[in-house]
């Protein structure tokens, strides 16, 4: 994903926009405080009156793609009904596999470096999965599926496969497996 420009000018946003593209690109904990205000071009100080600390940083940077992700899902949602929104919300997940520089899923990827359930970027990841899993029951249910939690359920399941299995293993089959596996489980 494409954070925007670096040459935006306010700091608070060219922070949140370097940081974007080098904890996706790089991992989380392998990025310094030092490497973001370098790169993006401010102090340190002007770091810390925007940004309480790094977790801080990296909360925002959740909360910004959890925004992006409930514009586009939003957008879907409001041109589309039932089967035809559901579609189109497996397809934006398997056209972000299809990235080139797809390199799984943020959320779970930021997970994976925190694993205290209690930090707040786990609380993030949390509230982001939950509306996430809630908009797939709503849209299900939308289809007049007898049980929506439970393809909801596993539609998470086979989105979380998608993210992981479209950095380790070939992007088109994986995005190609993930609309498959998703029209099945409607038809079920």
């Amino acid at each position: 994903m494409t954070w925007g420009g670096r040459g935006t000018d306010h700091p608070r946003e060219r922070l949140l926009n370097i940081a974007g593209e080098l904890f996706y690109a790089n991992g989380i904990h392998t990025v310094g405080v030092d490497q973001l205000v370098r790169e993006a071009g401010v102090t340190r100080a002007t770091f810390y009156r925007h940004f309480s600390s790094k977790d801080g940083l990296v909360v925002a940077y959740l909360r910004e793609r959890d925004a992006r992700v409930k514009r586009t899902v939003e957008a879907i949602t409001g041109a589309h009904r039932g089967r035809a929104a559901l579609l189109e919300i497996i397809a934006m997940v398997a056209d972000s596999v299809l990235r080139p520089e797809f390199r799984g899923c943020g959320f779970l990827n930021a997970a994976a470096e925190y694993p205290d359930p209690q930090h707040p970027v786990r609380i993030s990841v949390a509230e982001h999965r939950r509306w996430f899993r809630g908009v797939l029951r709503e849209v299900v249910r939308d289809t007049g599926h007898p049980d929506p939690d439970r393809v909801a359920r596993a539609l998470m399941v086979l989105r979380d496969g998608a993210m992981a299995g479209g950095y380790l293993d070939d992007q088109n089959d994986v995005a190609r497996t993930l609309r498959e596996a998703a029209e099945s489980i409607l038809d079920a």
